[in-house]
């Protein structure tokens, strides 16, 4: 306490003006916060300071969810487009607003404690991977990454940095994969050995060839930052905002755009972690006088990728599981009546065990046992918490698991879930691009370990890419 002056010990009044205005700060600073905010109120310490890193279309939806919960602040808006970002940063404009995520990193870095994804695939890991570096807890769009490498990187660094986590792919807080999960352990099917899911995407243009036309980059876009990590090419339209999906340099096909949304499930449900093996037969297309086409800028128009998976806790032997896209659909079940849909919209999961089978449509949305009849005869015991709310609930569950703080509480597809999913993925994707490098219909033998193709290795150069000089984790 600093020394009383003279002017202190001969004016009473003014000592004893002193002292009643200390005592008054020290009982107002231990008034509880929200009676001072009044009722429904929320203190500072219960709300989480949000920069969202990607702002239009899915990007906006998410912070839409995150905001819906009461505990959290979208403060920090960043979007390489202003266009896109046009309808959040309506939405939120008490927001600051960036375009690029660096110069928010640098910047505002104090004054957020976590950060939303919602970029191509491209550029998620490097936004993240700075984001953890800085403590930020991170909400990422599916898929996690755009190759193995980014993957294992963001889920080592989760561990690393202490920091809560949560992919979003939203099904993984449904309750439809806690009942093929609760089934499957009650014995209801017997032992899974075989596992497809399939999908109708792509919906966007693949196997097709890089346009060679250059258009005008519109005036509300800033391009290089588009491009962050991918090598340098001159816009093209109809590329931004969502066909970027089909071209290798941005997105991950069909498998990154559905697979983290179908495969959920059976990772879920069998306890799956990295596969061992993968081989893929692809769809072509036809130029000129009926040569087939293969164009390794483009993601095929279809594909079937076969992989085997070690057998695991909670299995007794391997598990093959099967990838469909581009509106290839595995044979109906015998037991599906004729007029009974076999998943929804294109996408479904399937499994079959020694004892039955069961399935479930897009999110693992509503799952059915074989014949469907069985689905309200079979009664097992709950066993799984269910995450309130569900899909929205996805976000919510992100939101308070930061506030609790990390390993605090566990979350549906926090990175040691999605890391590996991702990767199985990625991993998948490595035989669709081996097509391109003559590598054909070969089965590729996988060393998880050391990250990498054994016996094809001209396909490794996808397991971790170059990034553009001036990018880099």
């Amino acid at each position: 306490m600093a020394e009383k002056t003279e002017a202190d010990k001969s004016n009473p009044s003014r000592r004893e003006f002193l002292k009643t205005s200390t005592l008054a700060a020290a009982s107002f600073m231990i008034v509880p916060r929200f009676v001072l905010g009044g009722k429904g109120y929320i203190a500072p310490s219960d709300r989480l300071i949000v920069a969202s890193v990607g702002v239009g279309g899915k990007g906006g939806d998410d912070i839409s969810h995150f905001n819906k919960t009461g505990k959290a602040e979208i403060a920090f808006l960043c979007d390489v487009d202003d266009v896109r970002a046009a309808n959040s940063v309506k939405s939120f404009p008490k927001a600051k607003y960036y375009k690029d995520w660096r110069e928010l990193f640098d910047k505002d870095s104090k004054n957020f404690d976590a950060v939303s994804v919602s970029t191509p695939d491209h550029t998620h890991a490097i936004v993240a991977y700075h984001a953890m570096q800085l403590g930020k807890h991170v909400y990422v769009q599916k898929p996690l990454t755009h190759d193995i490498a980014e993957a294992r990187l963001l889920t080592e660094a989760a561990k690393k940095y202490k920091v809560v986590t949560q992919m979003g792919n939203q099904g993984a807080s449904n309750d439809g994969t806690r009942q093929l999960a609760e089934w499957y352990d009650a014995d209801i099917i017997g032992d899974v050995h075989t596992v497809y899911c399939w999908t109708n995407r792509p919906v966007w243009p693949q196997g097709i060839p890089w346009p060679t036309t250059k258009t005008e980059v519109p005036a509300t876009l800033n391009w290089d930052l588009w491009l962050g990590t991918a090598p340098y090419k001159d816009y093209i339209d109809n590329l931004v905002p969502f066909n970027w999906r089909g071209w290798w340099d941005y997105g991950t096909g069909a498998l990154g755009d559905m697979g983290c949304h179908l495969v959920e499930a059976p990772f879920r449900v069998l306890g799956l972690q990295y596969a061992k093996d993968v081989q893929a037969s692809v769809g072509t297309v036809y130029v000129g006088e009926f040569k087939q086409g293969h164009f390794p800028d483009s993601c095929p128009p279809s594909s079937h990728i076969t992989l085997t998976f070690p057998k695991t806790h909670k299995t007794k032997g391997d598990i093959t599981l099967h990838w469909m896209d581009g509106g290839i659909q595995p044979e109906r079940p015998e037991e599906l009546g004729a007029n009974e849909r076999f998943g929804d919209d294109g996408n479904g999961t399937l499994f079959i065990g020694t004892k039955g089978k069961m399935m479930a449509s897009t999110y693992s949305a509503n799952p059915l046992l074989l014949p469907t009849s069985r689905t309200n005869e079979v009664k097992v015991k709950q066993t799984i918490p269910r995450v309130t709310g569900q899909s929205d609930g996805h976000y919510g569950q992100w939101i308070e698991g930061c506030l609790a703080g990390y390993g605090k509480t566990q979350l549906s597809s926090s990175f040691d879930v999605a890391g590996p999913l991702t990767e199985a993925l990625l991993m998948a994707n490595l035989a669709v691009r081996g097509h391109d490098l003559k590598g054909g219909h070969i089965k590729m033998l996988w060393d998880n370990d050391n990250m990498r193709i054994t016996n094809f290795d001209a396909v490794n150069q996808y397991v971790k890419r170059q990034y553009r000089e001036g990018w880099s984790i």
